[in-house]
């Protein structure tokens, strides 16, 4: 009956060189962990604010412009209207004299019109007639503009030193003269620009407490938003000063996933730690029963010191072999964003293979894409202890298959033989330390224990079944996907 053990294929240990160097920058951590440490890319709160206080100041400043664009207008379009109110009103109050000259049937109402300088004035011109204006006029007169027109023109004038003027203009003919009549109204901007400037002093306050306030806000925004990164702060704070190891301080939902991620970072750390304590005991269990096998013997002058050394010895390195595999394993996880593809791999160990048992016919077979979260060396020592075992152990071929169960959120890989097999019973027990069921073969009983404990490192499994094909021993190694998390 066939066995299943391995003698695993040569893997990457590092060289004394390595060694060297990973012992001298381990004597230099503070300085390395202080490198590994990222300059900062400034405040994040002084960004926050800065586009708060720039996009505030854009809002106000353009705001604050229509505003007064439109403030301007309500108020230049009133005091229009005004004019032109009563430039009207004059104009039906006028008709022609006996004499031929313009008269008043009703006098202006408004009694600036009589005041002298009072800012507001009226004239009536016609062509070969004296002008006619206002006493508020006095000894001056308007220079009107465009004579003839019918049309209302309202313009600006400053004929007058010192009084900027809004003139309001309609030429006509009244009944009983073919005379065109030139009516005009006009008004010191005085009293327009005093509103204006009203009208921006309290714009300009208004907006000045208003930006003010914005700012405020924006500051009371900014540092009552980030509170909840402080609150990690005083979380890991708290966390290294009471020797707790997880957050577990009610945060707002868009924290909560920086802190699930911390979280699982700090699982993930500990796990390592556990995993080194463990596997520190294991070898250390380990070893202690062949020392003291040898102390015994060694204090007991046995004559066969020299086989025992020599047998307890190579426990010793079998045990080293296996827990060094798991060590580098797992030191290669904790980089992360493991990626591996499987047939590469699997020709390489095919290439490999082949050249130690030339009789043996090799199939490759299935998904010549398949990537698996797991770093390329650990695939490759896997997946030559698989191969070299079933060419070993088999009759002759051996059947891999790339992704066997495409329908699975796994990357499924099998390897067949056409060998004895292994019985049920056995199937278990086969992937213990040292465990081999033919010992006619060479080998140290560590191959399949090395494939089973990298694969679940990784998040993956392996187990053991009949090759319906073959008719020998299916090793069904599972590794899950990349960018799928492992289990």
């Amino acid at each position: 009956m066939a066995s299943v053990t391995a003698s695993t294929i040569p893997t990457n240990s590092p060289a004394p060189t390595d060694r060297a160097a990973s012992d001298a920058s381990a004597t230099e951590g503070p300085v390395t962990v202080a490198a590994a440490v990222p300059a900062h890319t400034g405040s994040l709160s002084k960004r926050m604010m800065l586009i708060a206080f720039g996009w505030i100041a854009i809002l106000l400043l353009g705001g604050g412009f229509a505003l007064d664009r439109t403030m301007t207008n309500l108020v230049q379009k009133n005091y229009d209207d005004q004019l032109s109110y009563m430039l009207t009103a004059m104009i039906t109050s006028v008709e022609i004299g006996a004499d031929g000259e313009v008269l008043f049937i009703r006098p202006m109402g408004d009694q600036r019109f009589m005041e002298p300088d009072s800012g507001l004035y009226w004239q009536i011109t016609g062509a070969g007639h004296e002008d006619y204006p206002s006493r508020s006029l006095w000894d001056r007169s308007l220079a009107v503009q465009g004579d003839g027109d019918p049309d209302m023109r309202i313009y600006e004038s400053d004929q007058f030193p010192g009084e900027p003027l809004r003139v309001a203009q309609r030429s006509t003919t009244l009944p009983g003269s073919d005379t065109v009549w030139t009516f005009a109204v006009a008004a010191s901007q005085e009293e327009m620009d005093s509103q204006l400037t009203r009208i921006r002093s309290i714009l300009y306050w208004s907006f000045a407490v208003l930006g003010l306030g914005l700012f405020g806000m924006a500051m009371l925004q900014t540092w009552y938003g980030l509170g909840p990164l402080r609150g990690v702060r005083r979380a890991l704070q708290r966390m290294r000063a009471s020797g707790h190891n997880r957050v577990t301080d009610p945060l707002p939902l868009e924290v909560q996933p920086l802190v699930e991620e911390l979280n699982g970072l700090l699982a993930h750390s500990e796990r390592q730690a556990e995993e080194a304590r463990t596997h520190a005991g294991n070898l250390a269990h380990a070893l202690k029963t062949p020392l003291t096998v040898l102390t015994n013997a060694a204090t007991a002058h046995d004559p066969q010191l020299s086989d025992l050394v020599c047998r307890e010895t190579k426990t010793m390195q079998r045990h080293v072999e296996h827990h060094l595999a798991r060590a580098r394993a797992v030191g290669r996880r904790a980089t992360g964003h493991s990626r591996a593809e499987v047939w590469p791999s699997v020709e390489a160990v095919l290439r490999a293979v082949t050249r130690i048992y030339e009789d043996t016919r090799f199939d490759l077979d299935g998904n010549s894409a398949a990537i698996v979260s797991i770093e390329r060396q650990d695939l490759d020592e896997i997946l030559g202890n698989l191969i070299e075992n079933a060419a070993k152990y088999g009759g002759g071929s051996v059947f891999v298959t790339v992704d066997a169960e495409p329908g699975s959120d796994r990357c499924v890989i099998w390897v067949e033989d056409d060998g004895m097999g292994i019985p049920e019973a056995d199937r278990i027990r086969i992937f213990d330390r040292g465990a081999r069921l033919d010992t006619g073969k060479p080998g140290t009983g560590l191959g399949l224990a090395i494939v089973r404990d990298v694969a679940e490192i990784y998040g993956g499994d392996v187990s053991l079944g009949e090759s319906e094909d073959l008719g020998g021993l299916l090793v069904r190694l599972s590794l899950p996907r990349a960018g799928q998390p492992a289990l």
